[in-house]
């Protein structure tokens, strides 16, 4: 199996290379910036792209974008995301692209045998997910769910909330008096399953919810 490693940090590269080889997979590329992974795969197109989305010269989503234009000019091109960070965002964009996807976090990659069986998988269609990111999509999905629940003057209410508004502003804002205000919030509160706690403060973890979703 062919693979092409891109990645600004030269160590960490070094290394995905040797262990790479180990695992018996070729190289046939290995650069430090984007637009040196869209040169090398145009040239000789692996099995397998293994990249990171931040890297020069903004540290963005240079390998981001240039994993999309190559996807679309190698459809079955495999790509392997390996990134420091949970970025649900791009993890969404990634899927939509269809399979042979992968996003491990790098602290991840220390079990040699499971990396080389996600480049694998990813080779033959599949798509592999870090347990972690897949975890906060599934949070993503439960906080998405319950602020749905919540009727259309309450959800008004809680965005007046997560700009910082007092009651007092927020009838002021939806013509609403101080009781509807306050009736609203607890019903905010009861169905985001907020209950009263010593040491938590519920209008600020409904904010939270909110704002995660």
């Amino acid at each position: 199996m062919r693979l092409t490693i891109v990645d600004d940090s030269t160590l960490f590269r070094e290394g995905l290379v040797r262990v790479a080889r180990d695992l018996g997979f070729e190289i046939v590329g290995q650069a430090g910036d984007a637009q040196s992974l869209v040169d090398l795969i145009r040239a000789d197109p692996p099995d397998v792209a293994v990249l990171d989305i931040r890297m020069p010269p903004t540290f963005t989503t240079e390998g981001l974008v240039a994993a999309r234009e190559m996807r679309s000019a190698f459809p079955s091109l495999g790509v392997l995301v390996l990134s420091q960070y949970v970025d649900t965002h791009h993890v969404m964009e990634l899927i939509a692209s269809g399979g042979g996807i992968g996003y491990l976090l790098k602290d991840h990659v220390g079990d040699i045998s499971e990396f080389g069986d996600a480049v694998r998988r990813i080779a033959a269609g599949g798509s592999v997910i870090d347990p972690d990111v897949v975890a906060e999509l599934v949070a993503r999905r439960r906080h998405r769910d319950v602020i749905e629940e919540l009727t259309e003057r309450e959800q008004e209410v809680l965005h007046l909330m997560a700009q910082g508004r007092t009651n007092s502003a927020i009838g002021s804002r939806l013509h609403l008096s101080s009781k509807t205000v306050e009736a609203h919030i607890r019903n905010i509160f009861m169905k985001l399953q907020l209950e009263p706690a010593e040491g938590d403060h519920r209008r600020v973890l409904a904010v939270l919810t909110y704002l995660r979703a």
